[in-house]
């Protein structure tokens, strides 16, 4: 893993991204160099085959001059074969060299691609799920690879043009110096006329790219949320379909009309270079003419000049916009290093510890709990073009959790009503750190959740979700991201223990089915009892439910009760659920309002009592349809 060292101060987090400023940013140069160091030595062998390349590239001028000058006046035929058989050699030379540019170019960029992904990738899957909840997943994406490539790039493909540019230039007003050195500065008169056009354009270019990068990161965002299937159903559910293709068109017409303003900007600034390139190279001719007829200067001199003044506008023009091309090339750098900065709020300590054998004694101890502001998780330029146009600062949490305890001894079932938005789901959400409290602590077998490794604790949490998420893939391998090594036979008995054998074993392919997107193949009650074979698999001491019935009819809903009976036995177990029914039995009843514990007890106890629980459960009981497996009052 690549120490990525402190971030320099290009990296913004706060409102709309401002370009780069005018200067190379050094401490950035220095990051990326010091990003690149398990490739310095191939870099050294990449840079040393472009500079034998260009000194190569000098030969054939300098050949022709010799047929010119010695060869065709002393008609020397043996000559003009040696002299040929060494252009060949060059043109040979020249291949392997390119070959060995490309394959030392191609080796380091896509390993610099791997690299980037690959700790990129891990960076965010380490991210907290806060950063989650306010990023656009298209722009992530956008930003794991577009940028990836564009920093690729600049480090092969920016670097490598300017040292070639850079010797070739130098080396070839050398050989013409030596040639004819009054010729040589006549063709750098006109230097300061490559110089102005940069500076005018330069800037311009850059502000276009970088816009270009944001509008392609919000258009591609947009298709990933409107291309999965929950997305497309929204739009076809509210008729919105012509309304999302404006909205598309106007995305795609921004990426059109910076793509054409940045082909016109460039292809002016390259016109107006050629046009002064072909003045000097006018002037060359012109005056040269004028030496040989003088007799000042050989034909074959003259000829060699007129090939090689032809080499030096190229590179000048290339390297006159070098700085451009550099700090265009360190946007994507700037892009991907301001992802790979944000802070992670949820780490592992430097001391954690594995917990060993959990037994699934669950506390809260004085807990209160705010939600981070985007400040502390997130970046502006994921999160959508509205979020980012706001100081990420201004958006401060408050407190959802106030002063909360509990404890859930290993085996019993704490259950956890209350109104929606009480605080229910935030709670059960900081035992596995999905979030840490703000104050006090929550703490597994005696160990501060903190204090212990993400891997071990979450081992030990198992979470039924009320919409369980189904990769798209095959049944088994659904079952299996619980535990990969589960043979066979494992996974038969966890979906026979969660009802759900019989089901998989009437489809086409039994558990090599492909289930669909998130599972869309399936059933929601297929899908809840695919999620609890998934948690028995994962065998944790402490199981988590998350209104794991509520959107199930009565007889999907029986089955699901009779998986759950099987999932929680002997386990720990924290059920969130507005169908009181469903927690009657529970050992606890805790019941939360407005983040805070109001009343705890069991359902007798609670009813008696007459207060918030004793009103929800009259309610849902009033409310109660008269369907098949209805509880009775």
């Amino acid at each position: 893993m690549h120490q990525w060292g402190p971030p320099t101060t290009a990296y913004r987090r706060a409102g709309k991204e401002s370009a780069l400023p005018s200067g190379v940013d050094r401490a950035l140069l220095r990051r990326v160099w010091a990003f690149a160091a398990p490739y310095r030595r191939r870099l050294v062998i990449f840079l040393v085959t472009i500079t034998a390349g260009a000194l190569v590239a000098l030969a054939p001028p300098l050949l022709f001059r010799e047929i010119i000058d010695r060869a065709i006046p002393q008609r020397d035929g043996g000559l003009v074969a040696l002299l040929g058989v060494a252009t060949v050699l060059v043109a040979l030379a020249s291949t392997g060299l390119d070959l060995a540019q490309r394959w030392y170019s191609s080796a380091i960029g896509e390993g610099l691609i791997f690299d980037l992904r690959a700790s990129l990738y891990d960076h965010v899957q380490r991210m907290p799920l806060a950063f989650f909840t306010r990023t656009q997943t298209g722009s992530l994406i956008s930003r794991m690879n577009n940028d990836v490539i564009g920093a690729q790039r600049a480090l092969t493909g920016t670097l490598g043009q300017v040292v070639f540019n850079l010797f070739t230039l130098v080396s070839t007003l050398v050989v013409m110096a030596a040639l004819e050195w009054r010729l040589t500065l006549l063709s750098l008169v006109i230097l300061p006329a490559f110089i102005i056009p940069a500076k005018r354009v330069g800037a311009k270019l850059q502000d276009l790219t970088r816009q270009g990068m944001d509008v392609n990161a919000s258009m591609n965002a947009t298709m990933a949320e409107r291309l999965n299937v929950s997305g497309a159903m929204l739009v076809k559910l509210f008729g919105r379909h012509d309304d999302e293709v404006a909205s598309f068109s106007r995305s795609a017409g921004e990426v059109r009309d910076l793509g054409i303003k940045s082909a016109l900007y460039g292809r002016i600034f390259f016109a107006a270079l050629g046009l002064v390139a072909a003045i000097g190279t006018a002037l060359v001719y012109w005056l040269g003419a004028q030496m040989v007829i003088s007799g000042d200067l050989s034909l074959g001199d003259l000829t060699a000049l007129a090939l090689l003044v032809t080499r030096i506008y190229g590179p000048l023009t290339s390297l006159t916009n070098a700085r451009v091309d550099v700090l265009l090339a360190l946007v994507s750098f700037e892009r991907v290093f301001e992802l790979l900065d944000t802070e992670r709020m949820i780490d592992d300590a430097p001391d954690a510890r594995v917990l060993r054998d959990p037994v699934g004694l669950v506390e809260l101890d004085g807990v209160t709990f705010r939600y981070p502001s985007a400040a502390e998780v997130s970046v502006a330029s994921l999160e959508g073009e509205g979020a980012a146009a706001l100081p990420l600062d201004a958006r401060v949490g408050v407190d959802v959790l106030h002063d909360v305890s509990l404890t859930a001894r290993p085996g019993s079932m704490i259950a956890l009503v209350g109104p929606s938005g009480a605080g229910k789901s935030t709670l059960a959400a900081l035992v596995p750190r999905l979030y840490d409290a703000s104050e006090g602590a929550v703490l597994i077998d005696g160990h501060d959740v903190r204090s212990l490794t993400q891997a071990s604790l979450r081992a030990a949490v198992g979470v039924v979700s009320q919409d369980p998420h189904l990769f798209h893939d095959t049944v088994g391998n659904n079952l299996r991201y619980a535990r990969p090594d589960a043979t066979d036979a494992e996974l038969e008995a966890a979906c026979r223990a969660a009802q759900v054998h019989h089901v998989i074993d009437s489809l086409p392919d039994g558990y090599d089915t492909m289930v669909g997107e998130r599972g869309y193949r399936l059933s929601g009650g297929e899908k809840q009892r695919l999620a609890i074979a998934r948690v028995l698999l994962k065998d944790p001491a402490v199981v988590i439910l998350d209104e794991a019935t509520s959107h199930l009819d009565a007889e999907n809903e029986h089955l699901v009760q009779q998986a759950l009976a099987t999932a929680l036995a002997g386990r720990t177990s924290l059920v969130i659920a507005h169908r009181l029914s469903t927690v009657q039995d529970a050992d606890e009843i805790v019941v939360l309002d407005d983040g805070r514990i109001v009343e705890r007890g069991t359902h007798p106890e609670l009813v008696a009592a007459g207060g918030l629980y004793a009103e929800l459960y009259r309610t849902l009981v009033r409310d109660a349809p008269l369907t098949r497996g209805a509880p009775a009052a």
